[in-house]
């Protein structure tokens, strides 16, 4: 089973990397982005009896830092 895991920095925290993006697209002629936020998305091969609540403790515990991220799991 597989599992992805999306992970966002929160409202409100300041996002370098997403302003640099908007300023390179900007540059690249891109004028109509007023806005982006960088994330990423972590994808678990899961053994079988693996559950979703226990990968809502592994995002908890290590793949979001949830002071400053948000987290959503997609299992499937």
């Amino acid at each position: 089973m597989k599992a992805r895991v999306h992970v966002m920095l929160k409202n409100g925290v300041l996002d370098p990397q997403g302003e640099a993006v908007r300023h390179a697209l900007g540059a690249l002629g891109f004028d109509g982005v007023n806005g982006v936020r960088q994330g990423k998305v972590i994808e678990l091969d899961l053994a079988d009896g693996t559950s979703e609540a226990d990968v809502t403790q592994m995002c908890e515990k290590l793949l979001a830092n949830t002071v400053i991220e948000s987290y959503s799991v997609e299992i499937g």
